[in-house]
């Protein structure tokens, strides 16, 4: 259980030392890129439901990657 609250920890400390350490090199974080792209994904998931229904199991091919973790990251001006 220790070890649990320590991952955490040492996992939090890095995430916010990443989120001020970013932006010093020239790195901007996309934090509305979950809300923006939610809806897109949720879009691509239903296409790709009604062509596993048409086309069945064997020959559907759906598209599950709904993150790109190179928008979350970007370049900043």
């Amino acid at each position: 259980m220790f070890h649990l609250i320590k991952i955490l920890i040492w996992i939090t400390g890095i995430a916010v030392i990443a989120y001020f350490a970013l932006p010093k090199f020239g790195y901007e974080l996309n934090l509305n890129y979950f809300t923006e792209s939610k809806e897109e994904c949720q879009k691509r998931l239903n296409d790709c439901g009604k062509e596993l229904v048409k086309q069945g199991t064997e020959n559907a091919k759906c598209d599950f990657n709904c993150i790109d973790p190179k928008l979350i990251i970007n370049k900043g001006e």
